[in-house]
């Protein structure tokens, strides 16, 4: 068993379409409940219009996770532009719904960090520093879920996905800019989603 990370990103307008086949899409992520560590909509800036999909899911292997992306109800339907799926590690050990935090004042973000290519060895050797400059600055408390992103097999790094909560875009970009990854440049780009907790409502 592996953990996969899932983004699927909208195409335009295709807000109708979503909301047409939302039960089955639902349906769908009924039978991967036990194996989800976490799922939810991207949003744009007026936090409720959709942007695209995201999950974390616990997958028996590759042939799965292709199951997984593409046989989606929203997938099936063309909802996507784009779908992104990696290996990812769970650092926290835990799912979603073990996470408390105050999200009455809070927004809460997927940021994913998409890694330049050949930088495994220099990414091991930041690892330490990655891990404390979060303790050190006190942001540990505000992390949903974070984890490196590999390859099909996982002897390459391909960059990081994590689920944060904060007050406002400005202070997770604060709280990227010193962080040793990014400042080594090891990410190609970084993206910054609106994120809320999905599943039935």
């Amino acid at each position: 068993m592996a953990t996969y990370f899932f983004y699927c990103r909208d195409i335009p307008d295709s807000r109708g379409a979503r909301q047409a086949i939302v039960e089955e899409h639902w349906a769908f992520m009924d039978t991967y409940a036990d194996r989800m560590v976490a799922r939810g909509p991207t949003l744009a800036d007026d936090g409720e219009t959709p942007t695209g999909s995201m999950h974390m899911v616990e997958l028996a292997d590759a042939e799965a996770a292709r199951v997984f992306a593409y046989e989606e109800p929203y997938a099936k339907a063309g909802v996507f532009d784009e779908i992104i799926v990696r290996r990812w590690r769970n650092a926290l050990g835990r799912t979603m719904w073990d996470f408390e935090g105050d999200s009455e004042n809070n927004q809460r973000f997927l940021v994913i960090g998409h890694g330049r290519p050949d930088t495994t060895e220099e990414r091991d050797s930041l690892l330490e520093a990655h891990r404390e400059y979060f303790i050190d600055g006190g942001d540990l408390p505000r992390f949903i879920e974070r984890g490196p992103l590999y390859n099909d097999d996982e002897t390459q790094w391909v960059g990081s996905a994590m689920l944060v909560e904060f007050p406002e875009r400005g202070a997770v970009e604060e709280m990227l800019a010193d962080e040793p990854y990014c400042k080594a440049g090891l990410y190609a780009n970084l993206d910054i989603h609106r994120w809320r907790f999905g599943g039935r409502h």
